[in-house]
């Protein structure tokens, strides 16, 4: 299974157990799902925006994929707003996550060319990682 390099963007307030999902799930034998998680797990209530900016664009910048986990509140995000802009500027293959059908997904997403998918499941994310 090839071991991809990923840069997972969520909502850090409200959908961290799901990101910790996610990684969790990547380092079990026992799934079909790897990944290199690339992301910063910083504090986005730092004073020093440029300085996380900085961070930010290293990380999205090593990774191969873009992983944007959606929950009730990450449209609401300016911090997932930029990652996901830095993501498109960069290029960087496109995979949307929602962790329920019904979140609202943050408009940068949208006419990007992301694989989708409407459900949190290792083959439902899976699945959207080989199609991105």
């Amino acid at each position: 299974m090839v071991t991809r390099k990923m840069f997972v963007s969520y909502d850090y307030v409200n959908d961290a157990k799901h990101k910790n999902l996610l990684v969790a799930w990547a380092k079990n034998s026992d799934f079909a799902f790897f990944l290199n998680d690339q992301s910063v797990d910083v504090s986005v209530d730092s004073t020093d925006a440029a300085e996380i900016k900085r961070v930010i664009s290293a990380s999205v910048r090593a990774a191969t994929y873009f992983l944007c986990l959606i929950g009730k509140e990450t449209h609401k995000s300016k911090w997932v707003a930029w990652e996901i802009a830095k993501a498109v500027e960069l290029k960087k293959r496109l995979v949307a996550v929602k962790i329920d059908k019904d979140d609202v997904s943050p408009a940068g997403l949208l006419n990007q060319g992301a694989s989708w998918t409407l459900s949190f499941s290792v083959d439902g994310i899976a699945k959207a990682i080989d199609a991105a």
